[in-house]
Formats: C-alpha cells, sequence, structure tokens
C-alpha cells in the first residue's frame, strides 16, 4: 500500500503547483511539441478549405461518432461537430442489448473532402458497409447515405471531370468509381490499380497534385511503414517509395492484451486471467507514425498528420513537416528526410502575417475536459459506450443521472458515459452519490478497456450496507475476496479518483470521504494498448445491477482532470546550471581538455561537467560549458566534430526536443540532425544522428539534471 500511496502523493504534489490548463502542443513561442493531443484520435484524415483546416477521426463504437475538429494553424484545435449523435441501425449489437456488440468495430477510418458546395466524411461500419454523411455546414445538420459494398478504409478523390473515386483495399489496391448521389458504388468499375507484391499496406490517401496522382498508404508487414505511390493516371502504373520509417518518438510498442490458451474470450466475462504480452523496448512494430493524411498550408508549406501509438493512451496525432524531394512528398526536412523533429516551428510561424495571428489567437487545447453537468447538455468531450437508453439518463438538479440497467459486468452495462484519457501524467476525480441506489446495483469510476477495470460502490441488501470495491479484470481471480471496505456517509456522497501514468501504463484508484483526504484502494493496475476494442483507456461514469434487476440510480457532480505534466514552461532548464546525462550509459557528458565533447564516470561533477543554456528565442538554445567554451560543431557533425569556441556568437543553435521529465535531444537547424554518443563504440558526441530509437538508448536522448 505504501507503494501505491507515494504515486498518489507525487501526483497530488505536481497538481497543486500546476496551472489549470490541459494539454496542447502549442509552447507559445511559434513552436509547437507531439503529440498535438495526448489522447486518443486515430486514424485521421485532414482537409483544407480556404483558411480552414478540419480533422476527421475514428470513434468506433462510441458515440457520437465520427469527430470533426478545426483549426486556423494546423497546431491548436477545437471540436466543433460529429457526424452522427448515435447509430441509426436497429441491430441490438449498437446498443449493447442482448449480449451483443461491436466492440472493436463500429465505424472508423474516415476520409474526409470537401466538394459541390458541401462536406463529405466517408467511413465504413463492420457488417453494413461503406457510409458517407454529407453536409453544407461543418457543424451539420448530417445526412447519411448508406452505400453499402465492401469499401473500408478507403481515400477518396473527387476528380476533375467530376468523378469520384474510392481507393481501397491491403496489398492489392483497388480503385472503384462512386455514384455522384452517394447511393452506392458503380457497378462493374473495379479495378486493381496497384498489385500486391509492391509492399504496399492500407489506410489510403489519394490526392491530385498538380496532375499527378499521389496515393499516401501505411504498411504493417513485416514493421510499420508509411509510402507514397504516384502516377500520371488513377488507374495505373504507379510507382512507390517509402516517405517515413521508424519515426517513433522514442516510444517502443505497447504490451498487447493476451487471453490464455485454449480460453475463448467474450466481452465482459469476468474470471477471465487476462495477461499482458512481453515488451521489446527496442522494437519499432507497428507503433510509429503512419496512418493520416496530408495537407498544405496557407503559406505553400506542406505537412503531414500522422497518428502514431502512445502505449495505453491509444493512437493519437502528429504533425510532421514535410519536404518535396525529386517529385516526392517526404517526411521530415532535407538533410533527414524520413524522420521528423518532436518540437519544430508552428507552420508558417516565419510569416509576419502568421505571427500576429498566433499572437491574437491564445492556445488552447480541443476539448474541455471538466464537467460540472449544470448546462443542458453533455460536454463535447463525452462519448456514451455504443448507443445510450436515452430514457435512462438525464441531468438534473446539476447532477447526471443514471439509472441502473441490468449487466454481469462492466462492459455491458448500458448508459456508460466516457471521455479518453489524457497524457501523459493526469488525475480524474468525480463526485458520486449513492442515495438513489437499488439492490444489486454497482455505481461508480471505471477504465473501459481490455481488460477492464473500476472503483465503485455496491450495494447489496443481504449484507445490509454500502460497499466500496475496487475491481480489475487484470489477472482476476474469482475465488479470491476483492479489496472492499465498508461505506457509511450521511449524504451518500463519496469521492472517487483515478490516478494514470499512461506513459508508464500504470494506473490507481482512491476514494475520499471530505474530497480532500484521499484512500488508495485495490491494487496498481496495469494498462495496455489493445486490438480488441481498438481503443485506449477511457474513463468512466456507469451504473448497472448485478443481480438482472432494474435497479436504481447512481449520480455524478463535478467530474475534473487535473494534468500535471500540461505545462512545459520550466521543461527548458533556462537560469539553471545542469549536468547532461546520456539515457543510453547514464554517464554524464564532459567539455574534454583535448577539445571534444566525451563522456565521463557517473560521479563526476566537476566544472567540465556543468553547463549552462543561452536563449536564442522560440526553443532555440546554444549550450555553454561552466568553464566557459560554448559547444560548436565543425564540419558535418560527425564523430569528433563537436568541440569548442570561445566565442558565444560562434556556438551552434540548436532547437531544443522536449521529451517531458528532463529528457531532451539536441536538434541541428544546419543539417536536420541531433548530437549524440554511441553507447558501444568509444567514440566522442557527434552531430549526425537521424533520430531516437524506441528505447531510448542509441545514445541521442538525453537527460538534464540540475546541480544544486
Amino acid at each position: 500500500m505504501k507503494r501505491y500511496l507515494s504515486l498518489f502523493v507525487l501526483c497530488a504534489c505536481c497538481l497543486c503547483g500546476a496551472k489549470a490548463q490541459s494539454w496542447t502542443a502549442d509552447n507559445g513561442n511559434g513552436t509547437f511539441t507531439n503529440p498535438l493531443f495526448y489522447d486518443e484520435f486515430s486514424d485521421p484524415d485532414i482537409l483544407r478549405v480556404g483558411d480552414d483546416f478540419y480533422l476527421a477521426g475514428t470513434t468506433m463504437h462510441a458515440v457520437p461518432g465520427l469527430v470533426i475538429l478545426h483549426s486556423k494553424d494546423l497546431v491548436n484545435w477545437e471540436n466543433v461537430s460529429y457526424c452522427f449523435d448515435r447509430f441509426d441501425f436497429t441491430d441490438d449489437a449498437f446498443s449493447l442489448k442482448n449480449h451483443k456488440e461491436v466492440y472493436g468495430q463500429g465505424i472508423w477510418a474516415p476520409c474526409i473532402r470537401y466538394a459541390n458546395g458541401q462536406f463529405y466524411v466517408f467511413s465504413n461500419v463492420n457488417g453494413k458497409g461503406l457510409q458517407c454523411y454529407t453536409a453544407k455546414d461543418i457543424k451539420g445538420p448530417w445526412t447519411h447515405h448508406n452505400m453499402k459494398g465492401d469499401i473500408y478504409d478507403l481515400g477518396v478523390l473527387f476528380d476533375d471531370d467530376g468523378k469520384v473515386y474510392a481507393i481501397h483495399g491491403y496489398g492489392k489496391v483497388r480503385c472503384t468509381e462512386l455514384k455522384p448521389d452517394m447511393s452506392g458504388p458503380v457497378e462493374g468499375t473495379e479495378r486493381v490499380i496497384i498489385p500486391e507484391g509492391n509492399g504496399v499496406g492500407e489506410g489510403h490517401h489519394m490526392y491530385k497534385i498538380n496532375g499527378m496522382y499521389y496515393l499516401i498508404s501505411t504498411d504493417y508487414r513485416p514493421n510499420g511503414r508509411t509510402l507514397c505511390s504516384r502516377s500520371k493516371s488513377i488507374w495505373g502504373p504507379y510507382e512507390t517509395r517509402v516517405i517515413t520509417a521508424d519515426e517513433t518518438y522514442g516510444y517502443h510498442a505497447a504490451s498487447l492484451t493476451q487471453v490464455p490458451r485454449g480460453e475463448k474470450y467474450r466481452i465482459g466475462q469476468d474470471g477471465t486471467k487476462f495477461g499482458l504480452g512481453p515488451v521489446d523496448k527496442d522494437a519499432t512494430a507497428c507503433s510509429n507514425a503512419h496512418q493520416g493524411g496530408i495537407v498544405q498550408f496557407t503559406d505553400g508549406s506542406w505537412w503531414a498528420l500522422f497518428m502514431q501509438d502512445f502505449h495505453s493512451i491509444g493512437r493519437t496525432v502528429c504533425l510532421m513537416p514535410m519536404t518535396w524531394k525529386d517529385g516526392w512528398p517526404m517526411v521530415g526536412l532535407e538533410g533527414n528526410l524520413g524522420r521528423a523533429p518532436r518540437t519544430w516551428f508552428k507552420p508558417g510561424f516565419q510569416s509576419v502575417a502568421v505571427q500576429q495571428q498566433s499572437t491574437e489567437q491564445a492556445t488552447h487545447a480541443p476539448y474541455e475536459r471538466n464537467e460540472s453537468f449544470d448546462g443542458k447538455q453533455l460536454g463535447r468531450v463525452w462519448q456514451w459506450n455504443h448507443n445510450p437508453d436515452d430514457k435512462m439518463w438525464s441531468l438534473k438538479g446539476g447532477r447526471l443521472r443514471i439509472q441502473s440497467q441490468p449487466a454481469e459486468q462492466l462492459m455491458w452495462a448500458r448508459n456508460t458515459l466516457t471521455q479518453r484519457v489524457i497524457g501523459p501524467k493526469s488525475v480524474a476525480t468525480v463526485e458520486l452519490y449513492t442515495k438513489g441506489m437499488k439492490d444489486g446495483d454497482i455505481c461508480g469510476l471505471g477504465n473501459i478497456n481490455v481488460p477492464c477495470s473500476w472503483l465503485g460502490i455496491m450495494k447489496d441488501d443481504n449484507a445490509g450496507t454500502l460497499m466500496l470495491q475496487s475491481f480489475s479484470q487484470y489477472n482476476a481471480d474469482p475465488t479470491q475476496a476483492p479489496a472492499v471496505v465498508p461505506f457509511a456517509s450521511a449524504n451518500g456522497k463519496i469521492w472517487l479518483r483515478c490516478i494514470g501514468d499512461y506513459d508508464n501504463d500504470k494506473m490507481q484508484y482512491a476514494y475520499s470521504l471530505d474530497g480532500k483526504t484521499f484512500q488508495t484502494l485495490g491494487q496498481e493496475i496495469p494498462l495496455s494498448y489493445q486490438l480488441i476494442t481498438f481503443q485506449g483507456s477511457r474513463h468512466a461514469l456507469f451504473a448497472f445491477n448485478s443481480k438482472g434487476k432494474k435497479g436504481g440510480y447512481a449520480e455524478f457532480d463535478n467530474f475534473t482532470v487535473e494534468e500535471p505534466c500540461a505545462d512545459r514552461s520550466k521543461n527548458i532548464p533556462f537560469g539553471k546550471t545542469f549536468r547532461i546525462i546520456n539515457k543510453a550509459t547514464g554517464r554524464p557528458a564532459v567539455c574534454d581538455p583535448h577539445g571534444i565533447l566525451y563522456d565521463t564516470h557517473a560521479n563526476d561533477k566537476s566544472q567540465r561537467t556543468q553547463f549552462q543554456l543561452i536563449d536564442r528565442g522560440q526553443g532555440k538554445v546554444s549550450l555553454k560549458c561552466a568553464d566557459g567554451r560554448y559547444i560548436k560543431v565543425y564540419g558535418e557533425g560527425l564523430a569528433g566534430d563537436v568541440r569548442f569556441t570561445t566565442n558565444e556568437q560562434d556556438a551552434e543553435v540548436f532547437l531544443w526536443q522536449d521529451y517531458l521529465e528532463h529528457d531532451f535531444m539536441l536538434f541541428s537547424l544546419r543539417n536536420h540532425r541531433y548530437v549524440g554518443k554511441s553507447p558501444t563504440t568509444g567514440s566522442p558526441y557527434s552531430m549526425d544522428y537521424v533520430g531516437p530509437d524506441p528505447a531510448r538508448r542509441n545514445g541521442a536522448v538525453l537527460s538534464w539534471e540540475e546541480m544544486k
């Protein structure tokens, strides 16, 4: 218990001094730091209409569905629309009825386009085929067209001659013409445009640029890569290039949920002993930046918005500069094509107009996560787990009331209200009122994931009291007694809390009877990203009856999310004296008298291991050793070229790459590569590293340690 309490105390201390803000990529100085959002936004597709940008993303089984964000600068985003409030299919599975569900299915991989004076969003629903939603205004109302057909994970092109094409398929890529009224595919038009054997994957995004057809696709076999295929005709032939690979920003592939061999998994089945698969910290797997769209900014520059796996958070979006090279849209910058910096200058920021616009527009996150439930509608961040029964929930008296319906377990509980967790760390708290509960009711705060978990109140008339329980499906053993304590409160009120360290895939539940002093309950829970629901972790407000009855109700109020890492203003150690520790070796850098940057033993805290930053503005820095010398790179940045100068004006200028928790990289604005030192060769520091490896131990990722 002490270990869990220490995790809680650490988070609580961080929160006391943190600003009340949510993660935004905008650093406020003309730069941004990926990810754009530190919560799930998978399968992004980007659209520009005039000076406005729109981003559509997957929502799977959650409703409202098909989320759309709006931006003026590609960095600050606002949620402006969903394409539908609920699935309009009558199947029980879309509403969690009769033990039927669409976990890991639903609607996914959208394509957003604008033509003929209206917006189009194409997507697939498992078992229902191709769907299209149209609207004159991005905020709706949206009209649903069920186009059917076996077309999914598609890209759509409205060509200059008025024809509409859908590009789809894995490996063997097909092109099918669509009817202009969106009533379905044009019969007999499907053709293979890229045969199997060309290494092309799925998740297609088709563009026509200067008369040439460009198809952006992603492949996962044998490893994640993003490719571009181009042709002078929509029908081919196509030639293909890899445009980015291995860009993980130093995040290895996460552990995947596993079910024991021979045991058939059923969603929500208590007693299933879930396990987490092995983690290879050196593996890129498919967690690297991949599927997504590209767009041209108003100043003519090109950008990719690709998703990347961020452990138990799920898949989210990174903004990556692009460089056209020999007619190919390559991710990255000249000198380091295929990779992209985590921190870079905002699109168009060098222009006076965009600088003025950026000054006038405050940085902001796409969602307001805190919820008082005082309004007539739920905040845009909330989504129901499958279609809700609208007769069984309400906003009443400044609280959310959920009527308890029969369910054997959280994953089968109808009217469960969810929102995505946000990383890298966050603490979610909600007030729960229990006076409306009846026998067999269970209500509380949970995590919709596989395995799922929750902290809640149980009412059992046979026991004669309310019980507070923490439950986790992870390695659950039904023969062992759960973590339970009696609950008694004069007003039936309790505070429930989820403490999440999502970059490190773990969380802990806690509770309070006064809203001030919190006590943890239950085990520290390991988290994963998994391909059963194809979603990351989600906070869940729930009420269900475990005895098969129509129960009472639970009421929720004042849901808050606090983010200790959202304020990144002090992550760059300006005004401090610090050592630079190489993450690969654990050894500090030293300004060798011979004139090179090398490393030394871990306990060396001499003057030559101490550094200070020279602020060059907009996140640009130079490094000064405490002995008075400045780091300078001579030549191309090979081993031995990182040396020193006594002239501050000659010092090398780097763009600081913030990797949080004092981790960083130094990005050269001359050759677009990074400073690093091999942990194995014995060579001195050089400036020829293309980026971090997934485990952050190739010698390019550093950590700073303040000297007291």
